[in-house]
C-alpha cells in the first residue's frame, strides 16, 4: 500500500477509536445498571458474561457481515439501522429528556434473577454489537482496496480495519470504561455527539448504497471520491468539536462502580 492509501486507512481507525471508545462507554454504562440489583459476588460474574457475550457477537457480527457487505439491500438496513438508533437515542436524550438511569431501572422494576439479568446483558450486547459493527462497516467499506487477501467477501485490509476497532470497544469496554464515562459525565454534549455521529456514518452507508452498481442512483464514484470524503469528515470533525465546546461542564464526576454500588 502506498502512503495516500495507509494515511487514510489510520484516520479511518482513529475515528474508530473515538467513536468506539464513546459508545463502549455508554454500553458499559448501561450495563452497570442493569446488574446493580446483585449482589457483588453475581454482578461481577454477570458483567465477565457480558463481556464474553460482547466478545462473541460482535465478531460473530463482523464475521456474518463480511459476506454480505456487498449486497446492497443488506447496506440500506444498515443505513437505516444507524440513522434509527442515531435518531431515537437523541430524540429520547434531547427532546423527550428521559434520565438513561430511571428509564433502565423502571424497566428493573421487578429485579430478574442472576440468569435472567445476564439473559438480558446478552440481548444488550447483540445490539451493541450490531451498532457497532455497521458504524464500522459503514466507515471501512468506502476505503480504496488494500490488495491483501480478501475474507468473507471482504477485502483484507477493511477487514482488519474493523476488527481493530472492535477489538478496540471490547478493551475500552473492560480497561477504559471508566474514562470514557467520567468524560461523557464531564462533556454530557459528546454523547449527543457520538450519537450524531452514528447517524452521519449512516448517511455515509447511506451513500455508499446509492452509489452501488445495482441502484446506481449516484455515479459509483461518489462514495470513493475526494470532495464526499472532504464533506464526510470535516462535517464529522465539526460534530465533534461542537460536542466538546458547547458542553455544559459539570464537576462531579461519575463511574462504572459508581453505578454499581
Amino acid at each position: 500500500m502506498d502512503f495516500s492509501i495507509l494515511l487514510e486507512y489510520g484516520s479511518v481507525l482513529l475515528v474508530l477509536i473515538v467513536l468506539e471508545g464513546l459508545l463502549a462507554a455508554d454500553n458499559a454504562l448501561v450495563l452497570a445498571i442493569m446488574v446493580k440489583h446483585l449482589p457483588e459476588e453475581e454482578r461481577k460474574k454477570a458483567l465477565f458474561y457480558g463481556l464474553a457475550g460482547a466478545f462473541v457477537f460482535r465478531f460473530a457480527s463482523l464475521f456474518a457481515i463480511s459476506f454480505l457487505v456487498d449486497i446492497w439491500q443488506v447496506q440500506a438496513i444498515g443505513a437505516l439501522y444507524l440513522l434509527f438508533i442515531s435518531f431515537n437515542h437523541i430524540f429520547r436524550k434531547v427532546l423527550i429528556k428521559k434520565d438513561k438511569d430511571k428509564e433502565v431501572n423502571t424497566k428493573e422494576k421487578k429485579k430478574a434473577g442472576f440468569w435472567g439479568t445476564v439473559f438480558k446483558v446478552e440481548l444488550a450486547d447483540i445490539a451493541f454489537a450490531i451498532d457497532s459493527i455497521l458504524a464500522a462497516v459503514a466507515l471501512a467499506v468506502a476505503l480504496p482496496a488494500s490488495g491483501l487477501p480478501k475474507i468473507g467477501g471482504m477485502d483484507g485490509g477493511q477487514f482488519l480495519v474493523i476488527f481493530a476497532g472492535g477489538f478496540i470497544g471490547l478493551i475500552i469496554m473492560r480497561f477504559a470504561a471508566n474514562f470514557f464515562v467520567k468524560l461523557l459525565h464531564t462533556k454530557p454534549g459528546l454523547e449527543v455527539a457520538a450519537f450524531l455521529i452514528v447517524g452521519w456514518v449512516g448517511v455515509k452507508l447511506a451513500v455508499t448504497t446509492l452509489s452501488h452498481p445495482a441502484l446506481a442512483v449516484l455515479p459509483e464514484s461518489f462514495s470513493h471520491s475526494t470532495e464526499w470524503k472532504i464533506t464526510f469528515y470535516v462535517v464529522l470533525i465539526l460534530i465533534g468539536v461542537v460536542g466538546w465546546f458547547f458542553s455544559p461542564k459539570k464537576d462531579n464526576e461519575v463511574t462504572v462502580e459508581d453505578k454499581v454500588s
